[in-house]
């Protein structure tokens, strides 16, 4: 198949490409150039009703339909997204600003994973009998929910719309999706791949605009019965207050303030690299980069001095060059607030150890959103730097005497995502871990995935779990049957 990319995209509605109903649209911007090449739909509840009679419409074959077929066309689906792998990651390095090689190596790549992870996964689902001892047993029936909603965010366009839209469809529930209207190409393609795979009309609804006419519009909707949800801490808390009243089920993976705790005995050189991936990966873009430093006061200074030197070597350039470690970032909005930030850490005394700039490039970038890899020290755990989410290429640097100091940084925090520790004591690693309020640590490493796992976080970094077992429990009901003999 051909993927191309139209000036105008379209809703995918009961299989078909249309037009949002109110005849509007809005720009879409390459954050490379700052250049508008492109509109999506401004859709709106009109759009989200037409969806949701789609998927009425579509609910019965799809959630009856025998699992080794479900599982079948899921796979064809991970097929063609590996065929056409060239094709989206240059739509979603146009449409994002990551580099190229980035999307090539783990965005397109982690969407096919998804989608057939959990279309194997639904072969091997098992469901619990429990015989009572007199003159009986129960059994449990675990059933799709219905139509649910899934809102997905623009730092890692296509992974993250996969990683709920997969595990939904293979539990056999049909979906209204909204991918960022900041990022909203490779979704688009994703619909053109499912109809190349056969995925019945309907089953799956791609439907674009904003958080606050579309992605309300999903989460009002009475007849979408579950909401999973990945993006800011405050637009989950507006999601929650509307469904929560309507007794929906809920996925919130919201924002982080990540710790990497580095002790004096880590493997240096490994720690080194994976700090400063943690730190920069996807122009410090993903929730689970490292934005807080926490380093033993023995080597501080030997540190603080090799990470700045090598910071100081990233690359920031064109997205399309294999020699830029990072590209854009993904909006003007996004760079304006990114700005006000390192502003904001000045202000509270911070020191710009390096970056803390724009970057003017030239030629058909000079309209584009860069900004150096900025690292700041001299700021304590309760300041606005340490505490709300940045989400950029910038990280702070605090020193720690002992572990319960460490652990004390570690927790200083509203948020709950991801944690590193960097220790070969393995019990120091494991007191840490399971005392550090985090939902994900990596011990001597970073962005270790196993999708069997749970993921979410702990206080305002979300509610709920992802991933394995957690995701396709989530997307269906749970009936208990007590049968008397």
């Amino acid at each position: 198949m051909q993927l191309t990319v139209p000036y105008h995209l379209e809703n995918f509605i009961g299989g078909h490409f249309v037009g949002p109903a109110s005849g509007n649209f809005i720009n879409n911007i390459n954050p490379a150039t700052g250049e508008v090449y492109g509109q999506i739909p401004d859709s709106h509840s009109k759009d989200i009703e037409a969806a949701v009679k789609a998927s009425k419409k579509a609910f019965a074959e799809w959630s009856n339909m025998p699992v080794e077929k479900r599982s079948a066309i899921l796979n064809k689906i991970a097929d063609l997204i590996d065929e056409n792998i060239d094709e989206l990651a240059i739509a979603e390095t146009t449409d994002n600003g990551k580099p190229l090689w980035l999307s090539k190596k783990m965005d397109i790549p982690r969407a096919s994973s998804n989608f057939r992870f959990f279309a194997t996964g639904i072969l091997h689902v098992a469901t619990e009998t429990h015989a009572m001892e007199s003159d009986g047993f129960n059994y449990t029936l675990r059933q799709p929910i219905g139509i649910v909603g899934c809102i997905s965010p623009w730092n890692l366009p296509l992974y993250l719309f996969t990683w709920k839209i997969a595990p939904a469809l293979a539990a056999g529930n049909c979906v209204i999706a909204k991918p960022s209207e900041v990022t909203p190409v490779t979704a688009y393609l994703l619909g053109k791949i499912c109809q190349e795979a056969g995925l019945p009309d309907g089953v799956l609804n791609i439907v674009h605009g904003t958080g606050t006419n579309c992605g309300e519009a999903i989460v009002k909707n009475t007849d979408i019965k579950a909401i999973s949800f990945t993006g800011s801490t405050k637009a989950g808390e507006r999601i929650a207050a509307i469904a929560a009243p309507m007794f929906k089920k809920l996925s919130l993976e919201l924002g982080g303030k990540n710790p990497s705790i580095i002790f004096a005995d880590c493997n240096w050189d490994k720690m080194m690299a994976e700090t400063i991936r943690s730190s920069f990966s996807n122009q410090g873009q993903i929730c689970l980069c490292t934005s807080r430093i926490l380093i033993e006061k023995k080597i501080y200074e030997k540190f603080k001095t090799e990470f700045v030197e090598k910071v100081k070597q990233l690359t920031v350039g064109d997205p399309f060059d294999d020699s830029s470690n990072q590209g854009a970032i993904v909006s003007k909005p996004h760079f304006d607030k990114l700005m006000h930030c390192i502003h904001t850490a000045k202000a509270e005394g911070g020191t710009i150890l390096c970056g803390g700039n724009a970057i003017q490039l030239d030629g058909k970038f000079a309209g584009g959103f860069f900004i150096e890899p900025t690292v700041i020290e001299n700021l304590g755990p309760s300041c606005t730097t340490n505490q709300e989410e940045i989400f950029g290429p910038v990280v702070t640097l605090q020193p720690f005497d002992s572990e319960a100091e460490a652990l004390q940084l570690a927790n200083a925090s509203h948020y709950g995502l991801a944690a590193c520790i960097w220790t070969q004591d393995i019990s120091v690693a494991h007191r840490l871990a399971a005392n550090i309020q985090s939902g994900i640590c990596w011990v001597n490493c970073w962005l270790v995935r196993d999708l069997r796992t749970p993921f979410g976080g702990m206080k305002n970094s979300g509610v709920g779990r992802e991933g394995g077992w957690e995701a396709l429990r989530f997307f269906t009901e749970t009936k208990n049957i007590c049968i008397q003999l």
